[in-house]
């Protein structure tokens, strides 16, 4: 019997081992922690007949005693696709796929839209699942968050899940870049920022993965009024571009857009108001755009998208509403792990904001970050491993606010609570501009922990 190693014990590796495991494959994963948690999860696994080694470095020499048969191995998005070690294993003939590829041929038969950008995704995927499913289509959603691709896989094929009539794929550069077959039915591309940088190695390489995708897509839709996007028109052939900016930003005519009525198609359909979803920023605008062209192709008439769109009730982590604190508004902006989604972030405050940021910083150009907090924010509370570096950053571009530092979130909240009060703000925003990895598992336990922070602080409803 041939053999496919998993490297991993990830959300990715689990669903991978499990839907190998369901097709009747021999799996093997290797995990090069060894720790009691995943001890625990080694111990399930063997329940279900799949063996997991502990302690297993990705090196040549991890692979040597399992070489018999071994004809594929699997990666997670956390590994990088260039790996020496998977450049090795290529050269001596085994496959290395990434999960979402190992989905991908599971699943092709129900058709995907997949959603990709720098920024924006998770929004627009947690959108259009909602509009999808409010409009009586089964559409679950997964990939880049919630449920791995394999774990979706494996419930659908189960038969524990209904089949879907689309399936809705928050797709990263890391996932697009180790499953180079998938071919959504609808693409959706939101922005291109500078991201991930240290794995891709520069704008280029990173924009090529993204733009692949959009290239097998069917229907491709993408956002007008990012700059990157914009500029890369001229190169696409085909296409559905969107626009909150109007008719024609840039004199490039969009074919969805919105003006004072609201949301107009081909120059003589006003579909129904841009009021329809109640959350902040023109960042939001665009995602209601993209979603309101994707639920189009699907086949929605607008009035089903737009009475969707209004029970939508916002996405944890993005831009979400709290509560009051002294009367200014607390938002949980832990997603935005990056400059350019602070930036956004910030911009859909209405000043004086007291602002939380810190973490593991990233590669990027923080000058729109920084313009954003010279203008809203009136402290701006710094924590975590990348703390004294933003402080830098925050006093050469001059920031004339409050500028505070301490060693973790703990500590940022109590400031932060304080720091409303005497700044009499308008808001309270955690938004971190930086991954969450030295102190966090991932983004969503950051928001958790913040969350549970300062709900002792909230005013009473």
């Amino acid at each position: 019997m041939t053999r496919t190693i998993v490297v991993g014990l990830g959300r990715s590796g689990l669903g991978a081992a499990r839907l190998l495991k369901q097709q009747s494959c021999d799996v093997v994963v290797f995990e090069r922690g060894d720790n009691d948690a995943l001890q625990h999860i080694a111990a399930e696994l063997d329940q279900e007949g799949i063996q997991v080694v502990l302690g297993q470095p990705l090196t040549p020499e991890s692979f040597q005693p399992w070489r018999e048969g071994l004809e594929a191995v699997v990666i997670g998005p956390g590994i990088p696709w260039d790996h020496p070690t998977l450049i090795q294993l290529r050269s001596e003939g085994i496959q290395v796929r990434g999960e979402m590829d190992l989905a991908w041929d599971a699943l092709r038969q129900i058709p995907w839209i997949g959603i990709t950008g720098t920024n924006g995704k998770t929004t627009v995927t947690h959108l259009l699942s909602h509009v999808l499913e409010r409009s009586g289509l089964k559409a679950p959603m997964g990939g880049n968050m919630g449920l791995s691709a394999a774990e979706l896989a494996c419930q659908i094929t189960a038969g524990a899940s209904p089949r879907p009539d689309w399936l809705v794929m928050e797709l990263s550069s890391y996932q697009i870049e180790a499953a180079p077959g998938i071919a959504p039915k609808i693409g959706i591309w939101t922005t291109l920022t500078p991201d991930h940088l240290e794995r891709h190695g520069s704008l280029e390489a990173y924009r090529a993965i993204k733009r692949g995708l959009l290239e097998r897509s069917d229907c491709a839709l993408f956002n007008a009024d990012d700059p990157d996007l914009r500029q890369q028109r001229s190169s696409w052939q085909r296409g559905t571009w969107v626009s909150s900016e109007g008719a024609s930003p840039d004199g490039q005519p969009a074919d969805l857009w919105i003006d004072a009525e609201g949301l107009v198609r081909n120059s003589v359909t006003t579909l129904f108001s841009a009021d329809v979803l109640a959350m902040p920023g023109s960042h939001n605008r665009q995602n209601l755009l993209l979603v309101t062209a994707a639920a189009l192709a699907v086949g929605l008439p607008p009035q089903q998208i737009a009475d969707a769109l209004s029970t939508f009730p916002g996405v944890p982590h993005r831009l979400e509403q709290l509560g009051t604190l002294s009367g200014a508004t607390v938002f949980n902006d832990s997603k935005a792990t990056n400059y350019d989604a602070a930036e956004v972030g910030l911009r859909a405050m209405q000043g004086p904001v007291v602002v939380l940021a810190g973490g593991q910083t990233k590669r990027g150009d923080a000058k729109g970050w920084l313009q954003e907090l010279n203008t809203r924010a009136c402290s701006l509370i710094l924590f975590g491993e990348g703390a004294d570096e933003l402080a830098s950053l925050a006093k050469a571009a001059g920031y004339p606010g409050e500028l505070l530092q301490c060693p973790d979130l703990k500590n940022a909240v109590n400031l932060a609570a304080a720091a409303v009060q005497r700044k009499h703000a308008s808001a309270l925003l955690l938004s971190p501009a930086c991954a969450s990895f030295d102190q966090y598992r991932d983004f969503e336990a950051r928001g958790e922990h913040f969350r549970s922070l300062i709900h002792p602080f909230l005013d009473a409803a």
